[in-house]
């Protein structure tokens, strides 16, 4: 098996939310698709201790979680034994695409919440985008990468790309 097989195949899904790891995405989105493990990765929380241990609240006994620096997960992914199944969490859509360049393969990404703040413009309920975020995305789509807005596991997925 190639290593960028076995890369694609450890993780099940990826999520951009801003909050990181929440109820929603530590019980909903972890349960539905059988993750074991979820990997933040994130360069601010992966040295963020108090962070960490919010995060590690909202999570089952089940559910293990790690926190990596963008550079760190793209050099370990790939050896994520078998028995891990990957639930991959990053707060924005520029972490998504430095791990993309990275060579971390990805078929598609979940949007799940950008929150809005001054200098964004709301493009759905869940997701609010600055221009740099539309282009990130138009990068990571020209990748062919598939990138759908999702709250939660059992709503309707919106193809982000009709938004921007």
């Amino acid at each position: 098996m190639k290593e960028s097989d076995k890369m694609s195949n450890q993780i099940l899904a990826t999520r951009i939310d801003n909050r990181l790891v929440h109820g929603q995405v530590g019980m909903s989105w972890a349960n539905t698709i059988g993750a074991n493990l979820i990997v933040v990765a994130n360069d601010k929380v992966a040295n963020d201790p108090v962070q960490q241990s919010l995060m590690e609240m909202v999570l089952s006994e089940t559910i293990g979680i790690r926190f990596f620096t963008i550079e760190k997960t793209i050099r370990i992914i790939a050896k994520a034994s078998p028995k891990q199944k990957i639930l991959l969490v990053v707060k924005t859509p520029q972490d998504a695409l430095r791990l993309l360049e990275g060579g971390v393969e990805l078929k598609s990404i979940n949007v799940g919440n950008m929150h809005f703040a001054e200098g964004k413009r709301r493009i759905h309920p869940l997701v609010s985008v600055t221009d740099d975020d539309v282009e990130t995305f138009r990068k990571i789509n020209a990748m062919g990468v598939q990138l759908e807005i999702r709250g939660i596991p059992n709503e309707k997925s919106v193809d982000l790309m009709t938004l921007i």
